[in-house]
């Protein structure tokens, strides 16, 4: 894994020096420390921080030019197969890397090249012959793209902070209006935005082409491509092509010139994993990877070490407390670049942390969940269907009745029944459970010119077949949450340690394999991944499982109400939300008065408004 930069400027008006090049790159050492090249001829820039995986050597440092000299490419990430694709070009390689095979496939078949590789990757290459500039993201979004464009000069990096590095982007640097609402909304800013209306996420399963003539993407791969008209039904058909694809995609994703391991939750998808590389592996143990909690409710780590246990693998694990959360924070904002309110960054980066003190590589289970139908979202979506009454006057009078219920549980639920129209209803389940602002709430909460109303939503009549109402709901978690929270999670997180992770759950081929399969087979009743969960079994005994899902989480509700409270008046105070005057004290103290008198499901509320002023006070001066 690795850390790339790049600027195109159609004049050699100084948009960006060489020494604003090297800040760039070197502002990504913590991504690749291993080694660092430049690449400057005044009009273009290429940069890199190298974290080495494959192929060790000096040889394989970036920026790398083509055998030719016509091309040269800067790249973060892994293609897979690239020895596959090596025989396809008949090619006597120099070095052992993947990134030779890259810049000559390119060479070789131009931006369809793309469509041939399996992996995660974000991809530069210059043509010094023609003067043009192309970017490439993978299909996921797995590695990260930010850029600036304004019809001159374009600039991009794998993440946002490099960019204000370039004077000319800092000085017209302001904040996105559209963005806090979007914030506020999904904890997460989503594609294309930033927290500045200037800078931007590069599209994944695009490429972009930047030259003299101006700037412009194309898609290669999409999801709406992706579906076809007719399901996979049958169980044992089904099992058996993601046994298939699973063991191809682990396989794949277990060469390494260094020692690695995998994130070991004890949950369904980490556990597949496991016992997968475990497999390969055997009979080398495989190094495995836990955190857990003081507080018991939120502490899984005894599952980890029962999976652990049954396939010997090499385990450890860390105990994470109150003190490790308030030290995670302070450097949350310096990694995260913009308000982000997964508070299950904190131990991502623990975990992180632990795992780099025994090898550099990773895999993880992230996918599974939005792949094969596994969040309680989509249980909502299934029952607000099927809701006897969807009219607003129906909706506000049963969303009362569950508001002045006892149970604090009723109380949260009502809300899932104040959206403003359908139209809005997959990105207002997610939001509400996830304990976050609705659409509905904005109107008394934020200054007007902060109020956008989203457009995340698609229409799903386009598609080839009609999808069901939790697979709608799973696509928008593709789309948005789990490229714009969960990956981003893990990429700063594990970079933040120099840690390189591999996703295997989200190879191409699984995604559009699950895109694929009948509803029934992945929500089974009231089972839940219920495929995954078959295939599994084959792997890890079932009884290992039989307990409810929780999740990767901090129990945060309980350390705002003790070690964490000082986050509430430190950051929620009076003086401070009016200085900034985005939202209304007077909304912001009820919430804090609700929560402290025992309405403990407004946490997440609290902690949304804790990450954007202490992001807002560390940049006051924009």
């Amino acid at each position: 894994m690795c850390g790339i930069t790049g600027f195109y400027s159609k004049n050699n008006n100084g948009f960006a020096s060489r020494e604003e090049l090297d800040k760039m790159t070197s502002c990504l050492v913590h991504r690749g420390p291993d080694a660092n090249g430049l690449y400057y001829i005044g009009t273009v820039g290429l940069g890199h921080q190298r974290l080495s995986i494959l192929d060790l050597s000096t040889d394989a440092n970036q920026p790398m030019e083509s055998h030719s000299m016509r091309y040269i490419c800067v790249y973060n990430g892994e293609v897979y197969n690239f020895k596959q694709i090596t025989k396809e070009l008949n090619l006597e390689p120099k070095t052992s890397t993947d990134t030779e095979i890259i810049i000559e496939a390119f060479a070789e078949w131009g931006v369809t090249f793309i469509n041939k590789l399996i992996g995660m990757f974000a991809i530069s290459i210059y043509d010094k012959e023609k003067q043009i500039l192309y970017l490439f993201r993978d299909r996921m979004g797995i590695k990260p793209i930010y850029y600036y464009w304004d019809g001159t000069n374009f600039a991009f990096s794998s993440e946002l902070k490099s960019l204000l590095n370039i004077k000319y982007i800092r000085d017209n640097r302001k904040i996105n209006p559209h963005a806090i609402s979007e914030f506020l909304h999904l904890g997460y800013i989503p594609e294309p935005d930033t927290i500045f209306s200037n800078i931007h996420k590069f599209p994944s399963g695009n490429y972009g082409i930047i030259s003299e003539n101006g700037f412009r993407t194309e898609s290669y791969w999409n999801i709406e491509g992706s579906i076809r008209r007719n399901v996979i039904s049958d169980l044992e058909e089904a099992k058996d092509r993601l046994r298939e694809l699973v063991e191809s995609s682990v396989s794949m994703r277990l060469v390494s010139d260094v020692p690695f391991g995998t994130f070991l939750s004890g949950g369904i998808d980490s556990s597949l994993v496991s016992a997968v590389a475990s497999k390969y592996l055997s009979p080398t143990p495989l190094n495995t990877f836990s955190i857990g909690f003081e507080d018991s409710k939120h502490d899984e780590s005894k599952y980890a070490r029962q999976v652990a246990s049954y396939l010997g693998t090499n385990h450890t694990e860390y105990m994470v407390t109150e003190q490790d959360a308030k030290e995670i924070i302070v450097d949350m904002l310096d990694f995260y670049d913009e308000p982000y309110a997964d508070s299950s960054a904190i131990p991502t980066m623990l975990l992180s942390k632990l795992a780099k003190q025994k090898v550099s590589m990773v895999l993880s289970g992230d996918g599974g969940d939005e792949l094969f139908l596994g969040y309680g979202s989509y249980k909502w979506a299934k029952r607000m269907q099927r809701f006897p009454g969807n009219s607003a006057s129906f909706r506000k009078i049963f969303g009362l009745l569950l508001s002045n219920a006892p149970s604090n549980r009723y109380k949260r639920a009502s809300y899932l029944f104040k959206y403003k129209d359908r139209s809005k209803l997959k990105s207002h389940i997610f939001s509400q459970e996830q304990y976050l602002f609705s659409e509905n709430e904005f109107t008394k909460l934020l200054s007007p010119e902060f109020i956008f109303s989203n457009d995340l939503e698609q229409d799903y009549r386009s598609f080839i077949r009609k999808l069901t109402p939790e697979e709608e709901q799973a696509i928008f978690d593709i789309r948005y949450y789990l490229k714009d929270d969960l990956l981003v999670k893990v990429d700063r997180a594990s970079m933040r340690y120099a840690l390189e992770v591999r996703v295997p759950l989200l190879d191409h081929r699984i995604v559009e394999f699950a895109l694929n399969v009948d509803p029934k087979l992945k929500m089974h009743g009231e089972v839940q991944k219920y495929l995954l969960k078959q295939l599994l079994y084959e792997y890890v005994p079932e009884e290992l499982f039989n307990r409810p899902k929780w999740g990767f989480s901090i129990p945060l509700k309980k350390w705002l109400y003790s070690d964490l409270a000082f986050l509430i008046d430190e950051y929620l105070n009076k003086n401070i939300i009016n200085e900034f005057n985005i939202v209304n004290y007077t909304e912001v103290k009820k919430l804090i008065t609700d929560f402290r008198s025992g309405k403990e499901y407004l946490y997440n509320r609290l902690w949304l408004l804790i990450i954007l002023h202490k992001f807002l006070i560390k940049n006051k001066n924009i």
